[in-house]
Order: C-alpha cells, then sequence, then structure tokens
C-alpha cells in the first residue's frame, strides 16, 4: 500500500510537471549599454556557421578550393536573408511594401521604433536561393543539381537554428492547445501571454536536426560523395515542406486574413514545393546513374614582366 502511495504521489508530481512549460527566457541575450545581443541572432549565425563547416568539409572530400567555398557561402547567406524578408511582405504583408517600405530594409516601424526584423518567410528564402545557385552554377559552369544536392546536404542545420531562434524569441508560437507539453510563452505578446500552446518551433526544430543527421549519413556513408541527380535536393524539398504543411495546423495564424481560409498561406505555398521535391526524388531514382561530378578549373598564374 505504501509503495502505491509513492508510485502514486510521483505520477501525480510528473502530471503536474508536464501540465505546461512556463518559457520565461528573454529573447535579448545580454546588453552592452543601448546595444542588445539577441538569442535569435546568435543561434542565426551559429546555423550558418555550422552549415558552413559541413560544406567545408563536403568540398574538401571532392578536392575543392577554399575560395569557392567562401564566395558560394557569403552570397549564399546574403540571398538567404534577402528571401527571407522580401518572402514575408510578398507573401504576407504585401500592401506594406507601397505604405511602409522602409520596413522592408530597415528593423523600425513607420514612427521609428525598432522593432528587429520581424517577419521572415522560408518560402521566400528557397526561391531567393534557387534563383541565385542557379546563376552561381550557370556562371561558374556547373550542372546545378550538382550544387544544389551538396547545398541541400547542409541547409537543415541552419533551418534547425532558426526555428530555435524563434522558440527564443517567443515567436511563430504554435495554437492553444491541451497537450501537456504546450507552452505559456511569457513574453509572447498581447493575445500570446498566459495561453498555452503547441511548441512548434520545437516540432520544426526537431525535423530539421533529423534530416540533417540522415543527409549527413546519406552523403558520407551510402552515396560517398557521389549523389544521383537531384536526389538530396529532392528529400529536402519533400520532407521540409511537407513538414511545414503539417505542423501549420499546430501554428497560430501570422496575419489575421489567414483566420477565414480552409489552408494557411504557409500551406498553400508549400504543396508546390512537396510536389517539385516529390518530382525530383522520382527523376533521380529514373535517372540513378547519372551522377554530376565538378572539376574545378585550374587558374593559370599570371606571368608577371620584369
Amino acid at each position: 500500500m505504501f509503495a502505491i502511495r509513492i508510485l502514486y504521489t510521483i505520477d501525480s508530481m510528473i502530471n503536474s510537471f508536464l501540465a505546461f512549460v512556463t518559457w520565461t527566457v528573454k529573447p535579448v541575450m545580454f546588453s552592452i549599454g543601448s546595444l542588445q545581443i539577441r538569442w535569435y541572432g546568435v543561434l542565426l549565425a551559429t546555423g550558418f556557421f555550422l552549415a558552413y563547416l559541413t560544406l567545408q568539409k563536403i568540398f574538401k572530400k571532392e578536392n575543392l578550393s577554399q575560395q569557392l567555398l567562401d564566395k558560394l557561402s557569403l552570397w549564399t547567406i546574403i540571398w538567404t536573408l534577402i528571401g527571407l524578408r522580401l518572402g514575408h511582405f510578398l507573401f504576407y504583408q504585401p500592401e506594406d511594401i507601397i505604405n511602409h517600405p522602409l520596413m522592408v530594409i530597415l528593423p523600425f516601424d513607420e514612427n521609428w521604433h525598432f522593432i528587429g526584423y520581424q517577419g521572415l518567410a522560408s518560402h521566400g528564402a528557397v526561391i531567393s536561393l534557387l534563383l541565385f545557385l542557379s546563376y552561381f552554377a550557370w556562371k561558374h559552369k556547373m550542372n546545378a543539381f550538382w550544387l544544389l544536392d551538396r547545398l541541400c546536404v547542409v541547409i537543415p542545420i541552419a533551418a534547425a537554428f532558426v526555428r530555435i531562434g524563434n522558440l527564443m524569441n517567443h515567436e511563430i508560437v504554435g495554437s492553444i492547445t491541451t497537450v501537456p507539453w504546450g507552452f505559456n510563452f511569457t513574453h509572447g505578446g498581447l493575445g500570446v501571454v498566459n495561453t498555452i500552446r503547441h511548441p512548434s518551433q520545437i516540432y520544426e526544430a526537431t525535423v530539421y536536426f533529423l534530416l540533417f543527421c540522415f543527409m549527413i549519413w546519406y552523403y558520407f556513408k551510402i552515396a560517398k560523395g557521389k549523389i544521383p541527380v537531384a536526389r538530396t535536393t529532392g528529400i529536402l524539398l519533400f520532407v521540409i515542406f511537407t513538414a511545414r504543411f503539417v505542423i501549420e495546423y499546430f501554428k497560430e495564424v501570422q496575419v489575421e486574413k489567414e483566420r477565414a481560409m480552409s489552408l494557411l498561406i504557409g500551406q498553400w505555398l508549400s504543396i508546390p514545393f512537396i510536389l517539385i521535391g516529390l518530382g525530383l526524388l522520382i527523376y533521380s531514382f529514373v535517372k540513378k546513374d547519372q551522377i554530376p561530378q565538378y572539376i574545378e578549373p585550374v587558374e593559370k598564374e599570371k606571368e608577371i614582366n620584369p
């Protein structure tokens, strides 16, 4: 009887603990005077850095230069950030491009109050990356899928850290829920504080971390650097946007007009990428013997006249 009572007490304590998580982490990591270092920025930079280190290993395995890697990485980061920001306004708040154009490029509202870069859309980042990488491949005479397939190995780790950054920022919160692992985002703002919500950021980050682990295993252990055309590109698009489509059901709407929609904007935007990813996967298995390679041209040393 005593043992049963102890077990009952422990069970009650666990259930009480799991009733919900009070998320009190402040978005600001620390301040130096008026300068604020935010968790989101640190995690975003960490994600990009880990992706860079992984891509460095890939380039080393394929005997490609550090110069080519640095050039690709720098412009990939720039166009990712541009796509993230422009995508939000194009897809969610197109009216603000005309009404408040400075908000698109500056972290201030119309009254010049600092608000940070609130509003980033991963769909915009994908589109801008596809356009930039296609140009980069053309310029360097690469097979475009050779380049895309290697970038797609490392992208999930950056995406995962972005979602953890959203968690620290108390943003892109989930819908109201009664699940025992729900979060009370105490810095989430009006309508979010003191409501228990799905930690949708953790759902997405988990998918991306697992996908990254799979991609590393696939590239180094299975493909051994020889990826069938479009294989990892297809995997990434299909997995990420299928996950996005499903997880949107557990998210709070991004803009009010979504409440009247049968599918959210993020879901409508995910459908084309899911279909493209599935199509590329099928294509990669049909053309499984087609394995693009890239040999970096050796620059001729310039003769220096005396």
